[in-house]
């Protein structure tokens, strides 16, 4: 695990672009390390909240697309280009990822394969594998160098020549990436609890046909080591958001 730190930093921002995917095990983490936090749900907004207030964002998934011109992606785009602006430590999950892929001049496409739920059917469980750059970058401290995911998205994303790919998987292709020193995105979901899973079995679209028994069964079989996952990237966003206020702040 990151090495604990008497470093302080402003409120972490949770930002939900739909009402049910909220933060998860990430938010766990905070509450066990008592790290302030604040949850802004985009759907319930009219504007955005100062975001030189935060000390870290962290934006969250949701079925739209970044292709979108709607209020919600408008805010979201508004939200990430502040955080890139100030240099804020920035995690971006599903299609937090994506939004910042393509506010740094990425571009978002229809995947080859739609990636749903915990495997794929045929050559076993999402797995995330890290790349070079990955095995060596500060927020993958830890990290096991093959881990598993729950994949909920039928695009993906095209790099920027500035972006770096840390974890690659067998589909689609650009699973992890960082933008700058600290603005990071991952496709899959790492945050995703047993309770945040039925909520979405029963409202998204893309999960209600999908074999509610072989998605939990998928969830038992893999948990602790998702958990355990999510947990460690988070801590480590965490550290580096830390080591940014103390590189700010030199004795």
């Amino acid at each position: 695990m990151a090495n604990s730190t008497a470093t302080t930093i402003k409120p972490v921002l949770f930002v939900k672009n739909i009402s049910r995917e909220g933060p998860g095990i990430f938010e766990k983490v905070c509450i066990g390390k008592n790290q302030p936090y604040e949850i802004i749900d985009l759907t319930l907004l009219t504007s955005i909240p100062r975001i030189n207030n935060y000390g870290a964002v962290v934006m969250l998934g949701g079925p739209a697309s970044a292709n979108d011109n709607s209020h919600v992606i408008r805010l979201a785009f508004q939200i990430v280009d502040e955080a890139i602006g100030l240099n804020l430590p920035f995690l971006g999950v599903c299609l937090g990822l994506q939004i910042l892929v393509k506010a740094t001049g990425g571009e978002v496409v229809k995947s080859v394969k739609k990636e749903i739920g915990f495997s794929d059917g045929d050559s076993g469980y999402y797995e995330v594998e890290l790349t070079e750059e990955g095995k060596s970058d500060r927020l993958c401290d830890s990290v096991s160098e093959k881990f598993r995911v729950f994949h909920l998205h039928g695009e993906t994303v095209i790099l920027s020549p500035g972006t770096t790919l840390l974890g690659v998987g067998k589909e689609c292709k650009n699973q992890f990436v960082r933008v700058g020193s600290y603005q990071y995105g991952i496709q899959g979901h790492i945050e995703i609890t047993g309770e945040m899973l039925e909520s979405w079995i029963a409202e998204d679209t893309m999960l209600r046909t999908a074999n509610r028994p072989e998605l939990l069964a998928g969830f038992e079989m893999i948990k602790d080591q998702m958990s355990l996952t999510g947990q460690q990237i988070f801590e480590n966003f965490l550290h580096l958001a830390q080591q940014r206020v103390r590189d700010s702040n030199p004795r």
